[in-house]
This record gives C-alpha cells, structure tokens and sequence, in this order.
C-alpha cells in the first residue's frame, strides 16, 4: 500500500512538472514569436481589471470582410502600376526587423502602440482596456472567416497585423537605402498595415503578388491596390513577374 502511495505521488509531481513545461513553452511563444508581423509583446493589461467595452455591431454573425477600404482606390492603382520601376530584388544583406524601428511604434503620438490601433480599426465587438484590445471579432480579409480574438500568451497569434507590401520586399526593393526614420515611418504606415488571420499571415510570410495572394479572391482588388498604392508612395520598385501579376489582377477589377 505503501508503494501505491508513493507511485500515486510520483504521477502527481510528474503532472505538475508537465502543466510547468507546458506554461514555459507558451510564454516563449509569446515572447520569441518570429515573422515580419509579431504580436506586441505581453504586459499586464491581459488581466487589468474594468476593461471598456467598444461595441461597434450588435450581432458579431452579421460581420463580413470588407471588400473595399478607406484608404483603397483601384483606379489610382491601375494609372499608378505603369509609373513604378521595375528592377530586380536586391539582396537581403543587413535586413532586420529592428532596421524599421522599435516594432509597432506610437508614431502618431496618439498614446497607444501601432498594433493596437490596427486592431480597434479592424475589430467589431472589442473590448478593450485604455489603448490595449483585449477581444474582439474580425471579418478577417483574406479569408472571409470570423476569427475570435482574446490576448494572450498563445491566443493573441491568432490574430495578426500583415504589412501588406512586407518589410523584407521594401527593403530588398528600395527601403535599404532608407534612413531610419523613414523605415520607422513605412512599417507603422495603417495603409500598408490589416488585421489578419495569423495563419494566413505566416503563410503569405514575405511574398509579392507574384507569389502570394489572399484566398479570398474577391479581396484581390484591394490587396493588390494596397501593394501598388504603397510602393509609389514610397517610391518602390517592383519585379517584373510581380508587376505582371499586379497587372493581371487589376485587369479583373
């Protein structure tokens, strides 16, 4: 009987050491997450009491993924996409996430980090704590699913914010020659910044419009007006099969 208990106890350490590992693991997660488009880092706010509460729709069922934006002008695109230059990639020497800045910068002097303010953008039904999204819905665009957003160690990456034209394309095709602060400038820009299903983000990872586009294919307009709009905004080049894709797209508009 003896031995039973002893055995009993050893199996309730061993748990505790797994349920240990396992809280590590996910706190490594969230702080070495790699990718052109991290999460913010952690802080208290996941569990800051009183949170406000942003409820932008009644009925989260009724949220679709917008098809256009704001900020989007297919025509402007199509007029813009023969003026940009076409070169090839150069190389990714010296490339760095920290070569456009401390990640999701308060730019805008509004008090709340870029990545948060993309997120109250995008969101419905968020709750949200100061500057800080704690929940929300997104109608995610490249998909055209729902995806529930909640902040936390892991929960956070399922939700992310894609630079649209990537930071490794700007810098293979203009961005390295760049100061600093207009690097810190073009990764915080939020016309070259969606909220996305992080999935998806990974997976598009750092490819052009000759690589990569969303799923959802009636949002392929927009995307690619996104990209085009951006690189003449920041006097971009594109590749030659990225401009043919960009080409392709548009002429479905």
């Amino acid at each position: 009987m003896t031995g039973g208990v002893a055995v009993k106890r050893a199996r309730v350490s061993g748990g505790a050491v797994g349920l240990l590992v396992l809280a590590v693991l996910a706190s490594l997660v969230w702080a070495f997450a790699g990718g052109d488009d991290d999460p913010a880092p952690p802080d208290s706010a996941a569990t800051a009491p009183a949170p406000t509460s942003e409820r932008d729709e009644p009925d989260d069922s009724s949220i679709e993924p917008p098809e256009q934006l704001p900020f989007v002008d297919v025509e402007a695109a199509r007029q813009a996409l023969p003026e940009l230059d076409v070169k090839g990639r150069a190389p990714l020497t010296a490339y760095s996430r920290e070569a456009f800045g401390t990640a999701w910068s308060d730019v805008n002097d509004n008090g709340c980090d870029t990545r948060n303010d993309i997120l109250r953008r995008d969101l419905t039904n968020k709750t949200v704590d100061d500057c800080v999204v704690l929940t929300g819905v997104l109608a995610d665009p490249y998909s055209g699913r729902r995806v529930q957003f909640r902040r936390g160690p892991v929960t956070s990456l399922e939700v992310q914010i894609d630079h649209v034209v990537p930071l490794s394309n700007a810098w293979q095709t203009g961005a390295s020659f760049w100061t600093p602060a207009q690097r810190e400038r073009f990764a915080n820009d939020r016309r070259n910044l969606l909220a996305v299903r992080g999935d998806l983000n990974l997976q598009k990872s750092d490819g052009d419009a000759a690589t990569w586009l969303p799923p959802k294919k009636s949002f392929r307009c927009a995307y690619v007006s996104i990209q085009v709009l951006t690189k003449q905004r920041y006097d971009l080049w594109v590749t030659a099969p990225e401009k043919q894709a960009m080409q392709r797209i548009l002429d479905r508009c």
